[in-house]
């Protein structure tokens, strides 16, 4: 279950640094995509902490 949590907020965090990033340029869009991969995993992480058992 945490997985795929995890996995979940990976993806909604990459998606939303790909629209961010997208107006401005592919390699643009790929730099916060990263950034918004690391801080999605980072929230679900403490959300299945604080919530999941």
């Amino acid at each position: 279950m945490k997985g795929l949590v995890n996995t979940i907020g990976m993806s909604v965090g990459g998606w939303a640094g790909w629209v961010v990033g997208a107006p401005v340029s592919t390699f643009t869009a790929f730099i916060v995509c990263v950034f918004g991969t690391a801080l999605g995993l980072w929230a679900t992480r403490r959300f299945v902490t604080r919530h999941l058992p």
